[in-house]
């Protein structure tokens, strides 16, 4: 095992694809022969493609998944004093937009099996002033989002998607994103569909917060020098539009992909008295796996071992968020006991659509090992 130290990182750029790598130069090489760098055709193409991939009517790009999720908040209508229920188990950007729209987040714990928001976690963190919830997609595992949006309704509150790790994957048939009222994805290189630096998406059924998207995204300008409303700079650059759109057209194959090398990870522990496989996905969702995520109760003896093999690993996340140093004063009233057992026992393993046959026989090869033992 020694000889293959450090084969295995926890993820691989587009370097790693060289025809891809040729395809995404040429694209990029005829953007900036164009000199048409922010805006324009390249981000109106891949709006109205990406758009219909998620089979919805409206995409707008933006500069960020941060900025989705805060734009979106905005165009909904969250206003300074609401409240929007996020979960505890996130990224931290989650949160920080609620804050950005001048909100408050109130933190809701997860279920202990999928890590993920659902009605019945969502519920005991209402109060009167609860405006919107925000369900994210970990890890590119679907929400269960129909009792989530029952119970919106029925408390009058809006519902916004964060499926800034969930590029492709469908819920009861329909892609996620594209089903509440918004849905706000990230760009970011490592996701499953990246772009070559930061960049994002809010994507709607609603004509109205499409608009309130675009005018925000762009000094609240249209037309030039007519300022309808106080926005910002958060458009999305050509260059990454481009990129993104060549890169769209390969998703659904990348995605299989991943799901295939989960499957043989999951075979791989099928029998591990140690690791915990991620739960088995029901049949009315989906796992795109932009992390395959294990949990074990000896987290940092198995990355060790994991790091002389040379297999890379990571922990996402190691902190729930209303226990951060930035939201520390929000814990006490907002406890999550499921978000804080699940942030010291979570290890993701690489499970990107890149690996070699010998990178992913080595891997299942250590997992077996390890939960042999």
């Amino acid at each position: 095992m020694s000889t293959l130290a450090g084969q295995i990182p926890l993820a691989a750029m587009d370097a790693a694809d060289p025809m891809l790598m040729e395809e995404l130069l040429g694209a990029v090489e005829r953007v900036a022969l164009s000199g048409a760098f922010t805006g324009g055709e390249p981000v109106e193409a891949f709006e109205a493609a990406f758009a219909d991939y998620c089979q919805a009517p409206y995409a707008v790009g933006v500069s960020s998944g941060t900025d989705a999720l805060a734009l979106a908040l905005r165009a909904l209508g969250v206003r300074p004093g609401d409240e929007v229920v996020v979960p505890a188990n996130s990224f931290i950007a989650t949160a920080e937009a609620v804050v950005m729209a001048e909100a408050r987040p109130r933190f809701a714990d997860v279920d202990i099996e999928t890590q993920l928001l659902t009605a019945e976690t969502i519920e005991p963190a209402l109060t009167p002033r609860t405006r919107c919830v925000i369900p994210v997609h970990l890890y590119g595992r679907t929400v269960d989002l129909d009792p989530i949006m029952e119970l919106a309704a029925g408390r009058d509150l809006l519902v916004l998607e964060d499926a800034c790790q969930a590029h492709g994957a469908r819920y009861r048939g329909r892609r996620v994103g594209g089903i509440a009222d918004a849905g706000a994805f990230s760009f970011y290189p490592a996701k499953n569909l990246g772009a070559w630096g930061d960049a994002g998406a809010v994507v709607t059924r609603r004509e109205d917060v499409a608009e309130a998207v675009r005018l925000m995204r762009s000094h609240g300008e249209r037309p030039r020098y007519t300022h309808r409303i106080i926005g910002g700079t958060a458009r999305l650059d050509a260059i990454q539009a481009t990129v993104l759109n060549v890169k769209l057209a390969r998703l659904d194959r990348t995605n299989e992909t991943r799901r295939a090398i989960a499957a043989n990870l999951h075979a791989a522990l099928a029998d591990s008295a140690t690791l915990l496989a991620p739960a088995p996905v029901p049949r009315w969702g989906d796992h795109v796996y932009h992390q395959f995520v294990v949990r074990t109760l000896e987290r940092e003896r198995f990355r060790a071992e994991l790091e002389r093999a040379g297999i890379a690993s990571a922990v996402h996340y190691p902190v729930p968020i209303n226990r951060t140093e930035a939201f520390r004063h929000l814990e006490e009233e907002q406890a999550a006991p499921a978000a804080a057992k699940l942030a010291g026992e979570v290890v993701s393993l690489p499970v990107f659509p890149a690996m070699s046959t010998g990178q992913l026989s080595l891997l299942c090869d250590v997992l077996r090992g390890y939960g042999a033992g």
